[in-house]
């Protein structure tokens, strides 16, 4: 922190948002409508497969694509590949967290009803990748070997029609109005907490996506008739949240993320979250009909679930330059009901009365 004080703010070197919040016409009249939560039948959510949408890849597929050129935003591992004429997004690295994080986060999003990508963990042959790329190994004929990748997929959806941005932070969801059709402030707070569970440090506005779902058609195009508000980026989760946004505390380390209570200690319902510097997330305020509605939610994940989440995410394979363990797929289904039982136990009604006695 010295060092980066002394020349440049730490939060201009970290690449700072410009914007911090949304001031465009067309978007704020957008998010007072905005939802965050759709109904699924949690119970039925396969975490293995993941959401079987068109493009879908089976749990450790090998994909053979051809590299292309293409610049590719933020710090970790990735590049574009094309199968055929569709092209893929890839993260790879077995020391990248992120190839395992957000496997999981947006899965267990996803199966809860909240807004994630579609992440798939597999292995990738890649034609005409560079050395610059470490892969893990190189076959005869030159393709490169990615032992460990994920392909993320966007959730379809288009931009808020006249605003190129779309990002949005996180007190943009008080501007949310449910008396103009928007998510009540239960998923509000339940979004909210759960980022707050999962140790979401990252929260920048562009790690957060506000977009009209369905496709772009020529009547829904004009005036967004499903703005939606979502966490795009759940790479740097399973961890502690950190000032720097760094792989190993912050992003599936067992030892932090068990650690790590859901709750500040004191009177109220204030969820354990510190900022990072270019976050926008931190220590929320949480309404009882908040914790209550993430804990109807997530008390309906069944062992299956919590097991196959991990598995398919490869927890146990994740590798630090430290060596640290990185768990079994037991100890972390074993870390997540610790997380889920802080969220059920709690009573934010009371613990409200007793702060406004004080």
């Amino acid at each position: 922190m010295a060092a980066c004080a002394l020349s440049v703010g730490c939060a201009t070197l970290m690449g700072s948002p410009k914007q911090t919040q949304i001031d465009n016409p067309n978007q704020v009249e957008a998010l007072t409508r905005a939802q965050v939560w759709q109904p699924t039948n949690v119970e039925s959510m396969d975490m293995l497969r993941g959401p079987q949408d068109r493009g879908a890849f089976a749990p450790a597929a090998t994909v053979n694509c051809r590299q292309v050129e293409k610049e590719q935003s933020g710090k970790t591992p990735k590049f574009a590949c094309m199968v055929g004429s569709d092209e893929l997004k890839v993260k790879y690295g077995r020391d990248n967290g992120e190839v395992y994080a957000e496997v999981a986060a947006s899965r267990l999003l996803w199966a809860l009803g909240f807004g994630a990508d579609r992440v798939y963990p597999v292995r990738v042959v890649c034609a005409g990748c560079p050395e610059s790329l470490k892969a893990d190994s190189r076959q005869p004929d030159g393709r490169a070997v990615f032992e460990y990748a994920v392909v993320d997929r966007e959730v379809e959806g288009y931009p808020v029609p006249g605003f190129e941005e779309e990002g949005w932070a996180w007190p943009d969801l008080d501007r949310v109005n449910s008396a103009a059709g928007g998510a009540p402030k239960a998923h509000r707070d339940a979004l909210t907490l759960l980022a707050v569970l999962l140790q979401h440090t990252d929260s920048k506005r562009e790690q957060q996506r506000f977009i009209c779902l369905g496709p772009a058609t020529r009547d829904a195009r004009p005036n967004c008739p499903r703005p939606f508000l979502m966490i795009a980026d759940l790479g740097k989760t399973f961890g502690k949240a950190n000032t720097l946004n760094r792989d190993e505390p912050g992003s599936v380390n067992l030892k932090n993320w068990r650690d790590e209570r859901v709750w500040r200690e004191g009177p109220e319902c204030v969820g354990n979250m510190p900022k990072s510097l270019t976050g926008t997330l931190e220590n929320p305020v949480i309404s009882e009909a908040g914790r209550r509605f993430l804990a109807g939610l997530l008390t309906r994940l069944s062992d299956r679930q919590m097991r196959d989440l991990f598995q398919a995410a490869r927890f146990p394979d994740r590798a630090t330059d430290g060596g640290d363990n990185p768990g079994a797929v037991q100890d972390w289904v074993d870390a997540l009901k610790g997380k889920i039982a802080e969220v059920v136990n709690r009573d934010c009604a009371q613990t409200r009365q007793a702060a406004d006695a004080r």
